[in-house]
């Protein structure tokens, strides 16, 4: 009959499990996992990251290499160059090229200018002119997730879908490591990962000229606006040019985060992302 839906028999109801279904908590056992509250009834920035250097905190950039002895860097923890076998497995090895391109070194000295006592690690996966293939990509960001870095920047991206289940993967696993995360979006506004993924902090770029200036997005996907805009960054021999993109913004971002982390080393990835969101400059106190 028209209008009239046809009865559907209802499915047997599933017999209770006998034992306690996957990821439980059993009964009582609410004590062991007691939390501490590591933040303060009201987060400013003199809270979040006031007197703190970066001291303690190792940060990975995910990049073109970064230029030995640059005086804008200084010194690096460590730098390896990233490489596939048959398997597609990494295979890291000591870098003895430093910089193919730049571009880098310019993420790295935005980070040193700002966290001075950060511990930098170079993990190239790029090639000259910006080259690099998705398995190095993939087999790169899986290493430094699997080093423990405490931050890891990847002003870069890939647009090729077939890596993206992959990328989200690992940056799954990063964030459930309390590795934290942090990418430039696209320049263009293309799809591109994993800046697109919760599991980051995805940055775009803002004018202003002060890098401790940063803006919260109320509309995501990018999630914060750092400085990127005519910047003067780090560049190959020693020197320096100005320069736009998210790239740029990105370290900024990064470098706050290893700022915090130095501060308060036990946050996790969430929390991070918390404190920055109510430091933002754009986030005004509900008594203020």
């Amino acid at each position: 009959m028209s209008g009239v839906l046809a009865h559907t028999q209802e499915p047997a109801e599933e017999e209770p499990p006998e034992e306690p279904p996957a990821w439980s908590l059993p009964a009582g056992a609410e004590a062991a996992i007691r939390l501490q509250n590591p933040l303060p009834q009201r987060i400013d920035r003199e809270w979040a990251f006031g007197g703190a250097t970066g001291r303690g905190v190792r940060v990975a950039v995910l990049d073109s290499g970064i230029e030995f002895g640059h005086p804008a860097v200084g010194a690096l923890a460590g730098a390896v160059a990233i490489s596939v076998d048959e398997n597609g497995d990494a295979i890291a090895e000591a870098d003895s090229e430093g910089d193919l391109c730049g571009h880098g070194t310019a993420c790295a000295g935005i980070i040193r200018a700002l966290a001075p006592d950060a511990e930098i690690y170079s993990v190239r996966v790029l090639g000259a002119n910006y080259f690099g293939s998705g398995k190095v990509l993939l087999a790169g960001l899986r290493w430094a997730v699997q080093q423990g870095y405490d931050v890891i920047n990847m002003s870069l991206s890939t647009t090729k879908k077939q890596l993206g289940d992959i990328l989200r993967e690992i940056a799954d696993s990063a964030y459930f490591r309390k590795s934290v995360l942090v990418a430039a979006a696209h320049n263009m506004p293309v799809e591109s990962f994993p800046w697109r993924f919760s599991s980051v902090i995805s940055v775009g770029s803002h004018e202003q000229d002060d890098p401790l200036v940063y803006y919260a997005n109320p509309d995501p996907p990018v999630e914060f606006f750092g400085r990127g805009v005519d910047v003067e960054v780090a560049w190959m021999g020693g020197s320096t040019i100005r320069a736009t993109g998210n790239s740029f913004a990105a370290p900024c971002i990064s470098a706050i985060a290893a700022l915090i982390l130095s501060k308060h080393p036990g946050l996790t990835p969430f929390q991070l992302k918390t404190v920055l969101h109510l430091t933002s400059n754009n986030v005004i106190p509900t008594d203020g």
